[in-house]
């Protein structure tokens, strides 16, 4: 029996701290792994933008906003993607998805999770919804930068809900372009 031959593919954009890698398996999606001095530019605009959107949306507590708009925790992120129905490969487009069901637009990933096995469900599960993931590293601080972004000390794993906003139009041009 053979195994699943994996090509790997590094983008370097510039300087050698300025890398993205996009890796692609037989049996998996694509996943993209953000480091260095592009993670801090992603970040910060991520950032920029949730701040941005929760401009336009004061409606509700910070706090429920945050939860409307993304799947915080790996138990939540596993529960979204298990209740979420596969899509046709050829229906990608968050716009075309008017389903009732919440769906994920990308999982973000802190890399530096201990042991490796609490996020590798959420990897297959991801793959088998078309649901991109993307790798956050940090040395040993990507659990803490993604928590940043939803206002918590730290946060292993971070799904965006597809709500068809401004904020999801920014995923797509920003981080979901690397994956076609």
């Amino acid at each position: 029996m053979s195994m699943p031959m994996a090509a790997s593919t590094t983008i370097v954009t510039g300087e050698e701290e300025k890398k993205v890698s996009v890796s692609r398996h037989s049996f998996r999606q694509p996943t993209i792994c953000y480091e260095g001095e592009v993670l801090d530019r992603l970040l910060t605009a991520i950032k920029r933008e949730i701040a941005t959107a929760r401009k336009s949306d004061i409606s509700l507590p910070e706090k429920f906003w945050l939860k409307q708009q993304f799947s915080v925790g790996v138990n939540e992120v596993t529960r979204v993607l298990e209740r979420m129905p596969p899509i046709p490969a050829n229906e990608r487009s968050s716009l075309s998805l008017k389903m009732h069901s919440t769906r994920l637009q990308v999982i973000l990933i802190a890399s530096d999770c201990h042991p490796r096995l609490l996020t590798k469900h959420v990897e297959c599960l991801a793959s088998s919804k078309k649901v991109p993931v993307v790798f956050v590293k940090d040395k040993k601080r990507g659990s803490l930068r993604l928590g940043e972004l939803v206002k918590l000390k730290t946060a292993i794993a971070i799904g965006v809900k597809d709500k068809g906003n401004k904020f999801n139009q920014f995923i797509s041009t920003e981080i979901l372009h690397n994956f076609e």
